[in-house]
């Protein structure tokens, strides 16, 4: 049996989300966590009453966080800077992405916690769509964007670039480049 130990709210958030990118949210279990923390699963059962209320919790900070660097993106002059900006912070946190596909395998209906907590994570999701709005106007403004193309549309495809697997192994700074320059000026050449 493993030892009781203290643990810190980081160092569960961090175990959970190492986890979670290991195994997916089927086969992350306490279990698994409890080990990787040397705990006993009885410890963790002291804070959550099952891995949904866990899995939310930690993505509501992880998306709080997202948030408060996204916030940064107004300290950049221009569209294009604040592009840069963003592309950047998505690309520095491309978990992010794969953390949104596990939310929406969570069930809503497990207590009051968990629907508390998914509905709060909607919130937050709606949020960032929300606080990029100036960055859209800024965007149409300067007519970088096309002012006929949604907004949530932009959003949409800039924050499923990261999504896009890179199966030959193009360097990361190259990768991130590309993507840049087709959202920006597209793929096509000018005949």
């Amino acid at each position: 049996m493993a030892r009781e130990r203290k643990f810190s709210m980081e160092e569960l958030f961090s175990a959970a989300k190492e986890l979670l990118l290991i195994h997916g949210y089927e086969g992350f279990t306490f279990s698994l966590l409890a080990d990787r923390l040397s705990v006993s699963r009885g410890a963790l059962y002291k804070y959550y009453e099952n891995k949904d209320e866990l899995i939310t919790d930690y993505m509501i900070a992880e998306l709080n966080q997202f948030l408060t660097d996204l916030q940064k993106i107004e300290r950049y002059d221009g569209f294009e800077e604040q592009f840069d900006f963003l592309m950047n912070l998505i690309f520095d946190m491309p978990e992010v992405q794969q953390m949104i596909k596990i939310a929406v395998q969570i069930p809503v209906n497990v207590n009051d916690k968990v629907k508390e907590n998914k509905a709060h994570l909607d919130s937050l999701h709606l949020d960032m769509y929300k606080h990029l709005q100036s960055f859209i106007n800024l965007g149409k403004k300067e007519k970088r964007l096309k002012a006929h193309i949604a907004d949530g549309l932009i959003l949409g495809f800039i924050f499923q670039t990261i999504a896009i697997p890179n199966h030959f192994g193009v360097p990361h700074s190259e990768w991130v480049a590309s993507i840049k320059e087709i959202i920006s000026h597209g793929m096509f050449t000018n005949k």
